[in-house]
């Protein structure tokens, strides 16, 4: 007796699809799964036995071989559970293999035959669908997540007999349903604003541009300066997040395990700030069974690492690949798993250890060996990557107490959804969507400058001490600041600006 069930698993973010095959032979009782099943997957069978009995079913005592194809590819997770189940009672000729082969179906069981959550539902619903099927039966908890994939029934189930019953005939599951539209309707509302920042109006606009280019910034600063406050303020103004960019979002979280019940979608851009003793493997990605580091868990959102210097070389140094490709890769001796990783690092800093290196207020105590030794940390190729650098100096008395309120997050996001607009509508026949992705190719194409421009950037490389590899960069935040002013051609001035935002280059800073 042969019973086939389909499901799926997830690789990186995306899922395939996995048949089930149960098979029901005479025999001495035996239990065995074949498949490259991991750990989990092998324990399955003490729960799927107790979960059938407990439901008020036989378990047969004959001899079971569970398939699970494609065989050449690992499987993990408990995810399998309900299907081997069904399978069981499928081969038993229980239910009708007919009505079970028209859904894909997943969820761990519990021993009493409860049905508990799985990782990467979303994933799978949306490989369902590509797959060509109408309908996927999910754990209750995982319904609403389903649920966001329109054009597929999304039938949530709660217990072991209740899904019999329904295969059965002797019950109705009623469709799941999600409103996305309402989901988006309402701009997500931020604690932090940036009408709470006093002073500091230079950072708020460079951050501004950052903003609406995408571009990369570092903070440096005496403690105290407000390098934190203006980080968190951040997606504050960024432009809202798009339907695509959410799903791609909640899948990252989805199969990390850190989607929470009552959020279905993440409908704002994330804000990742690790901690400075973070391994490579936390941020990166990585571990015995590949998982999504910090950088992906920031993708179409911001990574903010604060007190830079503090983390270890290595551990920054790997992060120079996911800011050039956007994504990553994290290698197996079995298989190579990639996740996304587009986002925008916020850095903030002290100019050296004890914080007060040119501050005109307080003396600085540290020797110039241990200024060279701490900014060493930050090596050239990383800095390379990070357009914007500005100084933070500390808040004058006057402006800690003055009366004029300072511009709103909404005012400032407004202007910077209208750049972000502006370059969509210029980037739409690349795979583009902001300033700060452009190569060299496209600068070429969109940054064109006239010759009064030509002869400032000169100048400004010559004299300033400027590297070479801030070129392209200053075309950039060149273009970027254009944009919000909706000029179509970059003007000396928006060069200026730019110029401003490169001066702490690496012998600079």
């Amino acid at each position: 007796m042969l019973a086939k069930v389909l499901s799926s698993a997830v690789i990186g973010i995306d899922a395939y699809l996995v048949e089930v095959e149960v098979d029901i032979s005479m025999g001495l009782p035996y239990f065995t799964t074949v498949g490259l099943p991991e750990t989990a997957v092998k324990e399955s069978r003490e729960r799927v036995r107790s979960a059938i009995n407990n439901s008020g079913y036989l378990f047969p005592d004959d001899r079971i071989t569970v398939n699970l194809a494609p065989a050449n590819i690992k499987k993990e997770g408990t995810g399998f559970d309900l299907p081997i189940a069904l399978g069981i009672l499928c081969a038993g000729r229980m239910i009708s293999q007919e009505l079970v082969s028209k859904y894909l179906i997943m969820g761990e069981l519990s021993l009493d035959g409860r049905i508990k959550p799985v990782k990467g539902s979303l994933s799978m619903a949306l490989a369902a669908k590509q797959a060509g099927y109408s309908g996927i039966i999910v754990p209750h908890d995982n319904r609403r997540e389903a649920a966001v994939v329109e054009g597929i029934t999304v039938l949530p189930v709660k217990t072991l007999s209740q899904l019999i019953d329904f295969f059965r005939g002797f019950t109705q599951i009623e469709p799941e349903k999600t409103d996305i539209s309402a989901m988006f309707e309402s701009i997500p509302h931020y604690e932090a604003d940036f009408s709470e920042v006093m002073g500091q109006e230079h950072v708020k606009r460079a951050l501004e541009v950052a903003a609406a280019g995408g571009h990369n910034l570092i903070m440096i600063g005496p403690p105290g300066s407000g390098k934190t406050m203006l980080a968190k303020r951040i997606p504050s103004i960024l432009p809202p997040i798009t339907f695509e960019e959410a799903v791609e979002t909640t899948k990252i979280f989805s199969v990390s395990g850190m989607l929470e019940k009552d959020q279905p979608l993440i409908t704002r851009r994330p804000f990742r700030s690790p901690h400075h003793t973070i391994s490579d493997a936390g941020l990166i990605g990585g571990g015995h069974i590949p998982r999504p580091g910090e950088v992906s868990l920031a993708h179409n959102g911001v990574l903010f690492l604060d007190e830079l210097s503090e983390f270890k070389k290595h551990v920054l140094e790997v992060m120079r690949q996911p800011l050039e490709d956007m994504k990553v890769t994290i290698s197996r001796a079995a298989s190579a798993v990639t996740y996304p990783s587009s986002f925008m690092l916020i850095a903030a800093m002290n100019p050296c250890p004890c914080g007060y290196y040119s501050d005109p207020k307080h003396e600085c105590t540290c020797a110039p060996r241990q200024i060279s030794r701490y900014r060493s940390k930050i090596s050239g190729p990383l800095t390379d990557r990070i357009d914007i650098h500005v100084e933070v100096p500390a808040v004058p008395y006057k402006d800690l107490v003055g009366k004029v309120a300072s511009e709103s997050s909404e005012k400032i996001r407004g202007r910077v959804s209208a750049a972000r607009k502006i370059q969509l509508e210029r980037f739409q026949q690349t795979k583009f969507y902001c300033n700060a992705q452009m190569s060299s190719r496209h600068i070429k194409t969109f940054c064109a400058i006239d010759t009064v421009g030509q002869r400032l950037l000169e100048t400004a490389i010559d004299k300033l001490g400027l590297s070479a590899r801030a070129y392209n960069r200053i075309l950039k935040i060149s273009r970027t600041v254009a944009d919000l002013e909706g000029a179509d051609n970059i003007q000396t001035s928006h060069i200026s600006e730019a110029i401003q935002y490169r001066n702490l280059d690496r012998g600079k800073m």
